[in-house]
């Protein structure tokens, strides 16, 4: 009698244990870091690249670099954008300041936009984008490039306007 309990227990055991042990050695579906839009991320130092993409405009020749810049630091930063083609634009962030650059933003100096003029990469492929500041190491992204077919891309195609 008592081996068959014993034999019981064990049995009980076993099961709980195969059944619940992949969760015991599997990782966190949350701790997987994943950018949740189209867009890609990286960080510089304390200046972090959040959602890199471009959006084209209908012919194609022109885009729009859309990007958010979060600087954790205690001070401002030039932070240099430079495209595959060898052109780059310096852009300043402040000290904990988060800016997101968009044909639609609504800032008022020479960094409502980063235009890409001429666009030399095809619709639905990447480009590199390289960031960086001062001495920091800088990151290259491979950045998607959209239309602005979608509609939530629709206000960011590049205009003559906004050129």
């Amino acid at each position: 009698m008592r081996s068959r309990f014993a034999a019981i227990v064990v049995l009980a055991a076993a099961v709980a244990l195969g059944t619940s042990g992949c969760g015991l050695l599997a990782s966190q579906a949350t701790t997987i870091r994943y950018d949740a839009s189209d867009g890609v991320s990286g960080s510089v130092g304390d200046v972090d690249v959040r959602n890199a993409l471009i959006i084209a405009g209908e012919d194609g020749a022109v885009g729009h670099l859309v990007v958010t810049l979060i600087n954790n630091g205690t001070s401002s930063h030039s932070v240099t954008v430079e495209f595959a083609d060898g052109t780059s634009t310096d852009v300043m962030i402040e000290a904990d300041e988060v800016f997101t650059f968009s044909a639609d933003a609504e800032r008022d100096d020479e960094y409502e936009n980063i235009v890409i003029d001429p666009l030399t990469v095809q619709v639905g492929s990447t480009t590199e984008v390289f960031f960086q500041y001062g001495t920091e190491t800088g990151v290259t992204l491979d950045v998607p490039v959209y239309t602005g077919e979608l509609e939530e891309y629709s206000t960011l195609v590049p205009t003559p306007e906004a050129q």
